[in-house]
C-alpha cells in the first residue's frame, strides 16, 4: 500500500456542548466545553474571573491575569477542565480555558446585567427589551409564563381536549363591548380579534372540548397598569355542562395544573424571584355577586365590582377562607354578552362569573347560550338583526350542547404570580396607548 493510499487517521470527535447547569455534575479534571455570553468580568492582581450565562445558568471560568477577555455580552466558547472549588456557582469552575470570541466585541449594554437586580426605570426595560429581558431576574419571569402554557396545555390534553386556532382577522366587531382595531382587508373593512369567543363555541360542534393559546386585540383607551392592547389568551370551551359551575371546575383544575408545572419546570425561577406560589385550593371559594356588593360594602345596584372591590374581596378571601381565589357568580346581565345564559329564576343575573387571583380579576368565563331562539331573542333586545350574525349562529340552528368557557389572561396570571405592580413589567413587548416597538 502506498502511502497516498493509507486510510487517513480518525478526526478527534468535537467536544460535546456542556450546558452551565450541568458542570456541577461533570467530574474533577473531565474536560468541557461551554458557550454563552460574558455575563461579567473580574480581573484580580493574579487571576482574571470570567463568569459565562447561557440559557441554564451561570458558570465561572478562570483565566490567567493577563487574558484578553472579550466585553460584557459577547458571545464566547469556553474549553477548559473542570476544577472543583466551594466558592464558585454549583462548586465548580473551570479552568486551563481558553475564550474564543464569536462574533465581533459586544457594545456596552444600557444596562448592567450582572448585577443581582435591575435598578433601571421601567420605560428604559422596556425600551431596550431585546437586551434587557437577558438578565436572569428578568428572563425568569417569562420562564414562569411558559411553564404556566405548558401546564395548561398538558392539563386539557389530559381532559380530552383539543387545541385549536383560530383567525385573528375577522369580519364582525361585535363580539363584545371592547372596541377594536380595524384593518383594511383587500380594500374591505375587517378588525382584529378581540377573542376567539365565536369560533370556539362553534368548535365546540366539532370536537366538544377545545381550547386556544393566542393573542388577543383590545383597542380601549386604557392607559392602567392592568390593560395591554395586544395580550395572550388562554381560552377554553366545553360542551354538555349543566351551568356554569361545572365550567368553573374545569378552570379549577386548569390552574392547578399550571401551578404544579410552575414547581416541575420553573422552580429555580421561582426561587430566584422568591415569589409565593399558590396553592389551589380542592374547590374554589364562590359569591354571588349581590353577596360580595355586601361585603365591599358596595350599594345593591352597582352595576359591576371596582378595582378597589377586587382587592377588598382579595383580602377577605385570604382572611376568610385562606386562598387567592375567589369566584363571584351571578354578575348583572346587562354588564354581560349576549351570548351569556341568564340565571334560571332570576333574569336579572347571570351564570356567569369572574375569578379573581390575588385581588384582581383573571378570568371572565361562564354558561353561553345554545338554543336558536334564545340568541334570536338576545340579539334583538339589542336592536340589532340576528342576519347580521348569520356566520356565527349557524352552529347552533343545527344543534349545540350547552356549553361554557372562560378566559385566562397570561400577563395577568404571572404578573399576580411576582407581584409586579405593572402588568407591562412581565410582558416580552408591550402593546399600549403608547408602545409600539421593540
Amino acid at each position: 500500500m502506498t502511502a497516498s493510499a493509507r486510510p487517513a487517521a480518525p478526526a478527534t470527535p468535537a467536544l460535546a456542548r456542556t450546558l452551565a447547569a450541568d458542570l456541577p455534575d461533570r467530574s474533577p479534571g473531565e474536560a468541557v466545553l461551554l458557550q454563552g455570553w460574558v455575563h461579567r468580568r473580574r480581573e484580580l492582581a493574579t487571576v482574571t474571573f470570567l463568569v459565562v450565562r447561557d440559557r441554564s445558568g451561570l458558570a465561572q471560568v478562570v483565566l490567567p491575569t493577563g487574558a484578553a477577555v472579550p466585553p460584557e455580552e459577547t458571545t464566547v466558547s469556553v474549553s477548559g477542565v473542570v476544577v472543583a472549588n466551594a466558592q464558585a456557582p454549583g462548586g465548580v469552575e473551570v479552568g486551563e480555558a481558553t475564550v474564543v470570541a464569536l462574533t465581533e466585541d459586544a457594545t456596552t449594554p444600557p444596562v448592567e446585567l450582572w448585577r443581582p437586580a435591575l435598578s433601571a426605570s421601567l420605560p428604559t426595560l422596556l425600551d431596550h427589551a431585546p437586551v434587557t429581558w437577558r438578565h436572569p431576574a428578568q428572563r425568569a419571569r417569562w420562564e414562569l409564563a411558559a411553564a404556566s402554557l405548558r401546564g395548561f396545555r398538558r392539563t386539557l390534553d389530559g381532559l380530552g381536549f383539543t387545541e385549536i386556532q383560530t383567525p385573528k382577522l375577522v369580519e364582525s366587531a361585535t363580539e363584545s363591548g371592547a372596541n377594536v382595531f380595524g384593518v383594511d382587508y383587500f380594500g374591505r373593512p375587517a378588525y382584529l380579534a378581540q377573542s376567539p369567543q365565536f369560533h370556539k363555541q362553534q368548535l365546540v360542534g366539532v370536537f366538544e372540548r377545545v381550547y386556544e393559546v393566542g393573542p388577543v386585540f383590545r383597542a380601549e383607551p386604557h392607559d392602567t397598569v392592568r390593560h395591554l392592547a395586544e395580550y395572550v389568551s388562554l381560552d377554553v370551551e366545553l360542551g354538555f355542562i349543566r351551568d356554569h359551575r361545572d365550567v368553573l371546575a374545569v378552570l379549577r383544575q386548569a390552574l392547578a395544573g399550571m401551578v404544579a408545572a410552575l414547581q416541575e419546570y420553573a422552580g429555580p425561577a421561582a426561587e430566584r424571584l422568591g415569589i409565593d406560589v399558590p396553592v389551589i385550593p380542592s374547590e374554589i371559594p364562590v359569591v354571588h355577586f349581590s353577596e360580595a356588593l355586601r361585603i365591599v360594602g358596595a350599594p345593591a345596584d352597582e352595576p359591576d365590582l371596582a378595582p378597589e372591590h377586587e382587592r377588598a374581596l382579595g383580602e377577605w378571601v385570604r382572611r376568610e377562607h385562606g386562598t387567592d381565589l375567589l369566584a363571584v357568580e351571578g354578575y348583572p346581565m346587562a354588564k354581560r354578552p349576549f351570548y351569556t345564559h341568564p340565571q334560571p329564576g332570576d333574569a336579572r343575573w347571570s351564570n356567569s362569573f369572574d375569578l379573581l387571583f390575588r385581588g384582581l380579576e383573571l378570568v371572565t368565563g361562564g354558561q353561553r347560550l345554545h338554543r336558536p331562539s334564545d340568541y334570536d331573542a338576545a340579539i334583538r333586545a339589542r336592536g340589532e338583526d340576528p342576519a347580521d350574525y348569520a356566520a356565527y349562529l349557524q352552529a347552533f340552528r343545527h344543534g349545540m350542547p350547552p356549553h361554557g368557557g372562560f378566559a385566562i389572561g397570561l400577563e395577568r396570571w404571572v404578573a399576580r404570580l411576582v407581584e409586579a405592580p405593572n402588568i407591562r413589567e412581565v410582558t416580552l413587548f408591550p402593546r399600549d396607548l403608547h408602545r409600539l416597538a421593540p
